[in-house]
């Protein structure tokens, strides 16, 4: 007794009767040997003060002790289970080894220890475990159900004895995790008597006022409540008997957490809700015989109580997916009040009470991998026929949970979910586009690793960055998700039109250094005959220096000198389709002066050739890169691509002085098809003074109509204004534009 000196006498007492009720649970499962060398193990921890109480203040071996009661009597497991429970501490406080465990126990006891020892380091990295990222996690984890069996009864006694132990903020937190995380697991594996008690104390630890307002409704209602169901199953059993069925009935109030919710929804008092109790006929059937059993005592009871059949839910014909098998009804009984009758057998009412592990007493559980809901889907189809004993049955079943998924933590303790095979690379760009492009590295689990290091399950990485950092054609070689893959895409092309952008300012600005005119057209035909395809790709090979700007500039002035010396005049045109005159210079004196960006006079400026303006017209400036300012109006239509995407180039512009000067304007003119419309409209022109015309351009004709340009030299807006008028008066003339 004495080794036992880091126990108070409350613990010892507890902890004594406790071994007592476990050996009688666990009967001849565990061997005297085995029982010897566990308590051999246990004590070597005391004597060694390496098993350390909870922040509860809770002694770990009497607490574990407790866990294993409650797994064993409460959810049906043995043996390894039980085993793993009472061992697990000594194994993660370094008492033993996990090979002397696996040695002495078996190999399936040290699988169960270290999916325990891994699922507590998960927890070391206090993640935020309200999400459905942690559930996954956890599951994966775990790798053996049997795993999450133990850690829900863990959970299980840990609520059940921190009424008055810690602080609150403890409390609130043990109580949380219950009703996000525990309470859904027991509710998918059909824990139903577990899943109501962590619901009721996650109520009562985080709604106290709540609870015991409800507790206490329900112990003033009780007598009358008590009567009823007395009331109502009397006549119920007499049928029954007669009928010839062996039953027994019992009925249950809801749960204090189910009566808070129904509150909350319908927003009323606990006087508003009805149905604060069901009544359960549970049948002594034989298994063939179940379904015609309870479909008859389901006759029985809706001959005596009109039902609502809306409010049927036939769970026996389709069982829930956690195995769940029962018939629900709701009738209406005396008094007028509404009643929910369920009925099931024996058999079905141990798996409903204790889940899944209770499928194990009647039907083997084959092998299933793959996600966690698929398995409770295929429930009914995993259940097979067989003489193995219970504890070699539990022994098999093992689950492979979220092969394909893998779970990671921030520093920060947020959980992701990634697919198998995912990188470094892959996290940064899930956490933000900017981190993925800037990533060069990260830290995973404290290790500085690549930005293509394959990331597992419950890793904690944090993304190394640097500015500087851009994203690579080969990152594409190792990202994994969609979501990274096109963001590097889009990254790459957005870098290649940057660079192409820049090599055309430099080729640009390298060529006016030197007075050489750029011409579109000659450049094209050098880049081919350079081997390139697409302009694309000279202009890339230009930023990335592959090749040199002065060199091209070279085989440009070479190869434009040979098309000039071999330039041969082109084919005349027929006077028929083109007249031309001489053409004006272009070039325009003092007298008509530009005014830019408000008061700057005697710049020099270029006019837009895709546009034309003259005097009169509404103008903005625009500022290229290697001619001055070039001068377009304003209704110009490239003017509001320019605006949207070089608005910083755009500049004010006005005309000033008595519109002196000669522009070349170019009219589009529609008609009818007549071969005297064009004298017509020669013949007006030639009455026009100081206006010029320098080339005409007759279009075949189309439905009678013809089409052609006019190209007169012309001082200002108004004159042109005055001049579209006289045309469009020409008989024939349908349109006239500029």
């Amino acid at each position: 007794m004495s080794t036992l000196n880091t126990i108070d006498e409350t613990e010892k007492t507890c902890l004594f009767s406790n071994t007592r009720k476990l050996l009688s649970l666990s009967g001849d499962i565990i061997s005297s040997d085995e029982k010897r060398i566990i308590y051999k193990i246990i004590l070597e921890g005391i004597r060694n003060n390496i098993v350390q109480r909870d922040s509860f203040g809770l002694h770990p071996i009497v607490f574990n002790m407790q866990t294993a009661i409650i797994l064993s009597e409460e959810i049906g497991l043995n043996k390894a289970s039980v085993l793993s429970i009472l061992l697990h501490e000594s194994v993660a406080k370094g008492v033993r080894s996990i090979e002397d465990i696996e040695s002495t126990f078996g190999e399936d006891v040290a699988h169960i220890i270290r999916g325990l020892i891994k699922v507590n380091e998960l927890y070391s990295k206090n993640p935020s475990i309200e999400t459905e990222n942690f559930r996954d996690l956890l599951l994966s984890f775990a790798e053996d159900m049997r795993v999450i069996f133990i850690i829900i009864a863990n959970r299980v006694n840990l609520m059940r004895q921190i009424k008055d132990k810690g602080t609150d903020e403890d409390r609130h937190k043990v109580a949380t995790e219950a009703s996000h995380l525990y309470a859904p697991l027991a509710h998918k594996l059909g824990l139903y008597l577990i899943k109501s008690e962590l619901e009721d104390l996650s109520l009562k630890y985080l709604n106290n006022e709540a609870y015991y307002h409800i507790k206490e409704k329900l112990a003033a209602t009780k007598r009358a409540r008590d009567k009823y169901i007395a009331d109502f199953i009397k006549p119920v059993e007499e049928k029954l008997l007669s009928a010839g069925l062996k039953f027994h009935i019992k009925g249950r109030t809801k749960s204090i957490h189910s009566i808070w919710q129904k509150m909350q929804k319908q927003k009323c008092k606990f006087e508003g809700i009805y149905d604060l109790f069901a009544i359960r006929i549970i049948l002594d059937s034989r298994y063939e015989k179940e379904k015609q059993d309870c479909w008859q005592a389901f006759s029985i009871v809706t001959d005596m109580y009109r039902p609502n059949p809306k409010r049927l839910r036939d769970w026996l014909s389709v069982p829930k997916s956690n195995g769940y098998e029962s018939l629900h009804i709701t009738v209406m009984g005396p008094e007028g009040k509404w009643v929910e009758i369920q009925i099931r057998t024996e058999r079905m009412d141990e798996i409903a009470e204790r889940g899944l592990a209770a499928h194990w007493r009647y039907k083997g559980v084959k092998d299933s991998g793959g996600k966690l809901e698929e398995w409770l889907k295929d429930i009914r189809t995993a259940l097979e026929t067989g003489g193995a004993s219970d504890e070699q049955i539990v022994d098999q079943f093992k689950v492979d949970l979220y092969s394909d998924e893998v779970f990671v933590f921030t520093p920060k303790g947020d959980l992701f979910k990634l697919p198998k095979g995912a990188t470094v690379l892959d996290f940064a760009f899930l956490i933000h586009t900017n981190v993925g492009c800037h990533c060069q590295g990260g830290l995973v689990n404290g290790k500085n690793v690549h930005i293509h290091t394959k990331l597992k399950s419950g890793d904690q990485v944090e993304i190394l960055t640097s500015p500087k950092q851009q994203p690579k054609q080969d990152w594409l070689n190792f990202a994994v998700t969609s979501k990274a893959k096109t963001k590097i895409r889009q990254s790459i092309s957005e870098q290649e039109m940057k660079a192409t952008s820049f090599a055309k300012e430099m080729i640009e600005r390298k060529f006016k250094n030197r007075k050489i005119e750029l011409n579109e057209a000659h450049m094209a035909r050098l880049i081919k005959k350079m081997g390139y395809k697409h302009t694309n790709e000279f202009y890339k090979a230009i930023a990335s220096e592959i090749l040199d700007v002065n060199n091209v500039i070279e085989r440009y002035v070479e190869a434009l000198s040979k098309e000039n010396s071999t330039e041969e005049p082109g084919p005349t045109r027929s006077a028929e389709n083109y007249i031309s005159v001489a053409s004006d210079d272009g070039a325009h004196g003092n007298k008509d002066v530009l005014i830019i960006d408000n008061n700057i006079k005697g710049i020099e400026f270029n006019l837009a050739k895709c546009c034309n303006p003259i005097y009169g017209d509404n103008v903005f400036g625009f500022v290229t890169v290697n001619r001055g300012i070039t001068i377009h109006r304003c209704d110009c239509p490239n003017a509001k691509r320019m605006r949207e995407s070089m608005g910083y180039r755009v500049i004010q512009a006005r005309w000033a002085g008595k519109g002196s000067e000669q522009y070349a304007v170019t009219l589009k003119v529609v008609g009818h098809d007549d071969i005297g419309i064009i004298n017509n409209i020669t013949s007006v022109l030639g009455k026009e003074k100081n206006v010029l015309l320098r080339g005409i351009s007759i279009k075949s004709s189309e439905d009678g109509l013809f089409s052609g340009t006019l190209t007169v030299m012309i001082s200002e807006q108004k004159q042109l204004s005055g001049l579209i008028k006289k045309i469009e008066s020409v008989k024939g003339v349908k349109q006239v534009f500029r």
